[in-house]
């Protein structure tokens, strides 16, 4: 598979605290023509890179200055996936440069229409198992699928990363994070077809603040459940952050299958939304794919706070929990949507939940009272 590029480097700091730039370029025989294959060189230079490390692996840090291209014909990928760091400590990717992957070349793939799940199309970059990282000054753009796919980080942040992919580029995930604990998205714009941030199962101690999210489908966590043997959600913040004629703003989903779980301790606040059609909404009937059975997933302590602006839909607020499990400790406050559409004011729904308000509350929060636990026959 062709990497094609403009400049690249690789940075190392030694043992004894001092560094040295390994160039791609002009060490490695690459070329930036948009012909050159950058698999090799790149390989190269992180082989000599490692064997700096010594045996505490120092710092290792690649600067990209330019741009690095995919190839635009999806067959030319044996796996879903393009660019992958793997089990590294001690790791930034910097330098302002950009990761094209050519992606609206698949986006008329046969399973790819009206956003048809497209699985088998490789995702631009992929981060997995890395313990303190950062990725900063980093753009990636019109990717197949996922921009960013996240699994298995310990400490890792992204800062004023960007992400630019057509509204109608299906299942393109600008970062998506699964099975880690300590991930910061800061200060980043994203633009896409699909969820802005999306936030899978095991996932811990997350602060996504300051981020811009429009065209896309806002923050989402979930869709959990799916599968079997997922791991706890704990411990989310979203802060900060604006929506732009999004399909949602901030989002849980869950399906509605016979998989226990739980997600606790998510708290959204400080947030604006432009013509969002629902700003605020959890979904526990997420259920694209016709398979749903009993909802057995327990939400609890959730917050959405100083949350305004406009909604493109009346229904601004929509919680719908579980029935069999009620949403527990879910607290609205100083909450100021109205709606930007002809067909009457902003309007919240609800089912399956209590409901904690206080402040200012426009829409007006509806009330949902919780079902009564079936009672067994004498």
């Amino acid at each position: 598979m062709a990497i094609q590029f403009q400049l690249c480097f690789i940075h190392v700091n030694t043992r004894g605290g001092g560094g040295s730039v390994i160039d791609v370029v002009a060490k490695f025989g690459a070329k930036a023509d948009e012909k050159i294959d950058l698999s090799k060189p790149l390989l190269d230079a992180w082989k000599e890179a490692s064997t700096l490390d010594g045996p505490r692996k120092a710092p290792i840090e690649i600067q990209v200055e330019g741009t690095v291209k995919a190839p635009a014909d999806p067959g030319a990928f044996k796996e879903p996936k393009w660019i992958t760091f793997n089990r590294i400590e001690n790791f930034k990717l910097s330098g302002g440069g950009l990761f094209d992957d050519h992606g609206t070349t698949a986006y008329k793939r046969e399973g790819c229409k009206n956003h048809d799940y497209c699985g088998s199309l490789p995702i631009n970059l992929r981060f997995d198992f890395l313990t303190n990282a950062m990725i900063q000054d980093i753009t990636t753009k019109d990717r197949k699928q996922f921009h960013v796919n996240v699994l298995g980080y310990k400490n890792i942040t992204f800062e004023h990363f960007t992400v630019s992919a057509p509204d109608e580029s299906p299942n393109t995930d600008g970062i998506h994070i699964g099975r880690s604990d300590g991930v910061n998205v800061l200060n980043s714009e994203i633009k896409t077809g699909d969820d802005c941030v999306s936030i899978g199962d095991g996932s811990k101690n997350l602060v996504s603040n300051g981020v811009t999210c429009g065209p896309g489908h806002g923050t989402s966590i979930g869709s959990l459940e799916l599968f079997k043997n997922e791991e706890p959600v704990d411990g989310v913040t979203v802060k900060n952050c604006t929506f732009t004629n999004t399909s949602n703003g901030v989002r849980i989903k869950t399906w509605p299958v016979a998989e226990p779980g739980t997600c606790s301790n998510i708290h959204f606040e400080d947030i604006t939304a432009t013509n969002v059609s629902s700003p605020i909404i959890i979904d526990q009937k997420y259920c694209p794919r016709n398979k749903c059975k009993i909802n057995v997933f327990k939400l609890r302590n959730i917050s959405f706070k100083n949350i305004h602006g406009t909604s493109a839909l009346p229904e601004a607020v929509k919680i719908i929990c579980s029935a069999t499990l009620p949403c527990e400790n879910v607290e609205l406050a100083d909450i100021e949507i109205t709606h930007s559409g002809p067909t009457g004011p902003a309007v919240s729904q609800c089912s399956n939940v209590k409901l904690k308000v206080s402040g200012k509350q426009n829409p007006a929060p509806c009330s949902a009272p919780i079902p009564a636990k079936p009672t067994s026959a004498a």
